[in-house]
């Protein structure tokens, strides 16, 4: 499985604006739910519950909300670039600029954890991070998260 399997260039946000955590996970849930067909609102409750859990911003200015949805069909994956990066609780106390929504079905099981650490791994690299930074576009982002592991680098 690749970046590329779970998300698709029209799932690319090259600028969102938004001045908080709760208002990102309302308009990704929004922007995901016309793409897989799912309720907005429960796509939003699904990305609100994991987040009571602990924040999914994994430190470096990125962070992968995710959760599971019981009528969706495969992993799906939203990828947004802020315009501006905002508070996002991250354990290292950096603002997030870089976020990676995956949502999987309620069985997912394995399949759902290594996507998460794919998604994980490639974002966490300083240089495929700088690459997304510095994309103004939906086609030069998803060309940075089509790299293979090997040469994303």
């Amino acid at each position: 499985m690749t970046i590329t399997d779970l998300v698709a260039p029209e799932a690319i946000l090259p600028a969102l604006k938004v001045i908080s955590k709760k208002q990102a996970l309302q308009e990704l849930a929004a922007r995901a739910a016309v793409l897989t067909g799912q309720n907005e609102r429960s796509v939003f409750e699904v990305l609100l519950q994991r987040e009571k859990l602990g924040t999914t911003a994994v430190g470096y200015g990125v962070a992968i909300p995710h959760g599971k949805l019981p009528k969706l069909e495969k992993l799906f994956g939203f990828f947004a670039r802020l315009e501006r990066p905002i508070d996002f609780e991250a354990m290292d106390g950096q603002p997030v600029d870089l976020i990676f929504l995956l949502l999987a079905p309620e069985g997912a099981g394995a399949d759902h954890l290594k996507a998460l650490a794919r998604i994980a791994r490639l974002l966490r690299d300083t240089d495929v991070a700088k690459k997304l930074r510095a994309s103004r576009d939906a086609q030069a982002i998803y060309s940075v998260l089509a790299l293979p592991p090997a040469s994303a680098a």
